[in-house]
């Protein structure tokens, strides 16, 4: 049988940090065990938000260093930059002549964002169709998302039916997987997020990660007292490190009291460190050598445009543009 082929987008919003990693770069690293993978760097849809060349110049090259020193095979994964597939900008237009405004008039996350004060361009609006090209480009069997993301994938398959019906079948359905990550708190108890300001650095170290850490939000309860381990931020991230046994003594030294917030938020920076040190190894040598970066991303960007030509060869022929 042959193995699903599977699409991620990561957008190059600034550096990544626990949040990210714990709610989607785990599940990407694994995911090239299970199929095929497409993964992205999402610069096109980063345009809606950010619009200084040399900002988005830097957070691409970062977040191509970051995944490929997290453990990300350029050998097995087609990894690559979105802008570099042109024919998923044909693409988006050609599913935006079969999609109806009504559609696009329901998406959650447009709605959020107008909510937040990012004003409504034209691309804003039109992000789901663009999305439903960099999923149908690569006839995409799987689509790892959070929950936030669902309504997406849902909208995709609406754009793949349009186009099925309209002209013949060129696009299989695409299915949501839904990660079963965990929420990941911020510095002040909120999710963490980079438009909260309340992240930790998935590279941060020495006196930068101890001062992330040492920001998280706690209650006030004396030294001395017991603590509930299930409701502080602290435990909370510690908990994503740590083995079962390293967890639950730490629980235990919670409930006994006499274990104070400050020694808590060292045992985090010591797991932290020492669970990201290969990494940060490996992120050195590729930030010094910058050619490993460029023929990764080259090598990823010419195996999808591959598939996205034989796509897109159907497609002009189905709806007699060729």
């Amino acid at each position: 049988m042959k193995p699903p082929r599977i699409l991620s987008g990561v957008q190059p919003s600034g550096k990544l940090h626990l949040g990210n990693y714990f709610g989607a770069i785990r599940q990407h690293i694994a995911l090239q065990e299970e199929g095929e993978c497409f993964f992205f760097i999402a610069d096109l849809h980063a345009l809606t938000t950010i619009q200084n060349p040399k900002a988005l110049s830097e957070n691409v090259r970062a977040v191509a260093l970051d995944y490929l020193a997290l453990g990300l095979d350029p050998q097995r994964t087609a990894f690559f930059r979105q802008s570099e597939i042109p024919e998923v900008t044909e693409l988006a237009w050609v599913l935006a002549t079969v999609t109806g405004m009504g559609l696009l008039e329901r998406a959650h996350s447009y709605k959020d964002k107008l909510a937040r004060g990012i004003a409504p361009s034209v691309g804003l609006f039109t992000y789901p169709v663009l999305m439903a090209a960099d999923i149908l480009l690569y006839r995409s069997n799987l689509v790892p998302v959070g929950q936030d993301q669902v309504q997406h994938v849902e909208m995709t398959r609406d754009m793949a039916g349009y186009f099925n019906q309209t002209y013949r079948k060129v696009f299989p359905m695409p299915e949501a997987r839904l990660d079963q990550a965990p929420v990941v708190p911020g510095t002040d108890g909120k999710k963490m997020s980079k438009s909260y300001g309340n992240t930790i650095e998935i590279f941060s170290e020495g006196k930068a990660l101890q001062a992330a850490v040492m920001r998280i939000v706690t209650d006030s309860t004396p030294v001395e007292a017991p603590k509930d381990p299930a409701r502080d931020n602290v435990f909370a991230l510690y908990a994503l490190f740590a083995t079962p046994e390293e967890r639950e003594e730490l629980a235990a030294r919670y409930r006994a009291g006499g274990l104070g917030y400050g020694d808590a938020k060292k045992k985090l920076i010591e797991k932290i460190d020492a669970h990201f040190a290969p990494a940060r190894d490996r992120r050195r040598r590729l930030e010094a050598d910058p050619s490993a970066v460029d023929e990764a991303l080259g090598r990823g960007a010419e195996r999808a445009r591959s598939v996205a030509a034989d796509t897109m060869r159907e497609v002009r022929a189905a709806t007699g543009l060729r």
